[in-house]
């Protein structure tokens, strides 16, 4: 790909400062299909010190410039969504099906919203005789994941540069070849210089420099709960905000009046989406322990009929999943699960049948899982679904909210009051209701391990901006 060798700072392609190099994989077939340069330090410190200078100026700039902006950028972003598509399936496996209607548009979407945030968004208001604004908080920087890489990107980059802000962007070393594309659509865009600057990198070498710099205010960081510690302890030493969107383990719970049969069946394929690969996944399925088996009967059959295959084909529903390590990680747990008393539904260890290269796993059901094995407990990252049993309805909410994690959770009654009952219960900073999906006009974060600060819309340009209270900015009325 062109400019994988370098890095997009101050508004130009410029050589990076080492000649060290990583190869990119498809991972539905092993192979590399190309390269991008490694950034370090003295990288970091040259985009940040070209975002500290754009700061002066773009901080400045009015809600109508920025607006305009974004709608350039909105315009540039349609031209190359196609090629979007087609790269975030080459480089992380998603099926063309899936990168073509959800993975390229969903990027789209945070522009348009961050977008309409601004245009009805109130920077400042009267509280007494004191004046509160809301200003840019400064020098962003930006580490993006694999799993959904071009919805990360722009579920950040819209709402900072609605808020004032200028960034340097690290997006994942597995999958960077769309961010790319969008530092090409940031500058067909007109995007001053030194707004937005884009950086690949490790996260030793990368991460840990943008992390503890001096002169970045903020970090917003979505990944593994793991790399989100290491975010935080790197920016304290700065005491720098840090808003994060790290991982789940997401409860499912299926209620005595649900329809089993629609709602089990829907509730699997949707585990499966991203070949399990989504930080929301809802991979903890609970079920009336009366009706395990039925429960598990209805997993099974519909985890048997799912199409795993070549990303490029249009009825593969299942890619492969993202990388070796990966795979390796999923095959483990697959076997913990075994090791440990779970029973195994469907599929197992291994790759599919006519599948041998390539990280591809079979679609996997366990039911009479115990909420203490491993693989209830752990973010699996793949198509691995667990059945758990409860007694009631209390119980269910009690291992529901039983995990370290809480990014999202869901309930599904034929009783939509009861549900929001239910869902009122869970600890958890996304609930859906009868499979609603996640939706860019509302908040998106977690409780507890699953991070802090809230992203899309409005609520994620709140993360980038600071308030001032400026007081006595009126007379004392006698």
């Amino acid at each position: 790909m062109k400019d994988a060798d370098k890095f997009y700072i101050n508004g130009e392609w410029v050589a990076p400062s080492s000649t060290e190099m990583l190869d990119v994989i498809n991972p539905a077939t092993g192979g590399v299909i190309g390269q991008i340069a490694m950034g370090n330090k003295v990288d970091v410190d040259a985009a940040v010190a070209a975002a500290k200078e754009a700061f002066k100026t773009f901080s400045k700039t009015s809600k109508e410039q920025r607006l305009a902006l974004l709608g350039r950028i909105i315009e540039a972003y349609k031209n190359k969504i196609g090629a979007i598509a087609k790269t975030v399936s080459e480089e992380m496996g998603a099926p063309m099906g899936l990168a073509t209607a959800a993975q390229a548009p969903a990027g789209l979407g945070h522009l348009i919203f961050a977008q309409k945030a601004l245009e009805n968004f109130t920077f400042s208001q009267d509280k007494g005789t004191s004046h509160v604004v809301r200003e840019p908080i400064g020098v962003c920087g930006l580490i993006t994941p694999w799993n959904w890489p071009m919805n990360q990107i722009a579920a950040k980059v819209g709402p900072a540069i609605a808020a004032g802000c200028t960034m340097v962007l690290k997006p994942s070393e597995i999958a960077p070849f769309n961010a790319i594309l969008f530092a090409e659509i940031m500058h067909e865009a007109g995007t001053p210089p030194g707004v937005f600057n884009l950086i690949n990198g490790d996260g030793t070498n990368v991460g840990v420099a943008m992390s503890g710099h001096p002169d970045i205010d903020m970090m917003s960081f979505t990944g593994s709960t793991r790399a989100g510690i290491s975010v935080a302890q790197e920016s304290a030493h700065t005491v720098k905000r840090v808003a994060q969107e790290l991982g789940g383990k997401s409860a499912n719970i299926i209620l005595d009046d649900a329809d089993f049969a629609s709602v089990i069946a829907r509730d699997t394929v949707g585990m499966c989406m991203n070949t399990g690969q989504s930080c929301n996944a809802p991979s903890r399925m609970l079920v009336p322990a009366s009706r395990m088996a039925e429960a598990a009967a209805i997993a099974k059959a519909t985890a048997e009929k799912i199409s795993v295959g070549d990303p490029k084909e249009a009825s593969t529903q299942v890619g492969p999943l993202v990388s070796a390590l990966q795979f390796e990680k999923v095959q483990a747990l697959i076997q913990k699960g075994i090791d440990e008393g779970a029973q195994l539904e469907a599929g197992g260890v291994g790759r599919p049948d006519g599948l041998d290269q390539g990280y591809f796993v079979k679609p996997t059901i366990f039911s009479n899982v115990n909420n203490d094995m491993s693989i209830a407990r752990e973010e699996i990252f793949g198509p691995v679904l667990s059945l758990i049993g409860y007694k009631d309805e209390a119980e269910a909410v009690a291992i529901a909210n039983d995990t370290v994690y809480g990014l999202s959770a869901y309930v599904s009654s034929n009783d939509l009051e009861r549900a929001k009952k239910v869902a009122a219960q869970l600890r958890a900073g996304n609930v859906h209701i009868n499979g609603a999906n996640v939706d860019i006009n509302a908040p998106f974060g977690g409780y507890k391990q699953s991070g802090n600060g809230r992203e899309f819309s409005e609520w994620g340009m709140e993360e980038f901006l600071e308030t001032k209270a400026i007081l006595g900015y009126s007379p004392v009325q006698k």
